[in-house]
């Protein structure tokens, strides 16, 4: 029964929202100047060099928008984001979002236990991870696209959303890894890794 209102509120929470990729106010060359100045030394010029940060390059403008508007507001937290989005204005957010969701980066073939990558697709395809994330984990509106992200970070991020340290989804990834073991989130995070973005 938790996992049905969970699908029924992710798919809730993804209709009705443009898909557009840029920011219907975002000014792509001054978000890039930004991104420069300030972003880059930890999420790199494309693709970050910490696995334990994300990778922001191809994510939706909302996605993006949303966890820099909830920085701000508290409703996530990080020792670095959270002070760094204080001042931070809604232009200034919107161009910083519509900078990272037009500019790409090369997926590479990431490599891992085969049998480990299977047990994580089989896993994903029971809980219908697509429902939200869409097809090839390449996420939608304020889903994040997760083919291709660190596997560390994706780890660290389900376990985040399982003790209820991060809670800005609107209650559906709280769901689903209410009872998800270390050993899945493992299996799905080598699994989401590996697929490349389209």
């Amino acid at each position: 029964m938790q996992k049905t209102l969970a699908m029924l509120g992710c798919i809730l929470l993804t209709s009705g929202s443009a898909t557009t990729r840029a920011a219907p106010a975002g000014d792509v060359e001054a978000g890039k100047k930004m991104a420069q100045q300030i972003c880059v030394s930890c999420h790199g010029p494309d693709k970050t060099l910490n696995n334990e940060t994300p990778i922001l390059s191809g994510q939706t403008w909302r996605y993006l928008y949303l966890q820099m508007k909830d920085y701000k507001r508290g409703q996530r937290t990080n020792q670095y984001m959270t002070p760094l989005m204080k001042d931070m204005s809604k232009k200034d957010m919107y161009n910083l979002a519509a900078y990272y969701s037009e500019s790409r980066y090369k997926s590479k073939n990431e490599q891992g236990d085969p049998a480990l990558i299977d047990k994580g697709r089989k896993i994903a395809d029971d809980a219908l991870c697509t429902m939200c994330h869409l097809g090839s984990f390449k996420g939608q509106n304020e889903v994040p696209r997760v083919a291709s992200q660190h596997y560390s970070y994706v780890v660290k991020q389900l376990v985040a959303f399982k003790n209820k340290e991060r809670t800005n989804d609107a209650g559906t990834m709280t769901a689903y890894m209410s009872d998800v073991t270390r050993e899945q989130m493992e299996a799905v995070a080598a699994y989401v890794a590996t697929l490349q973005i389209r």
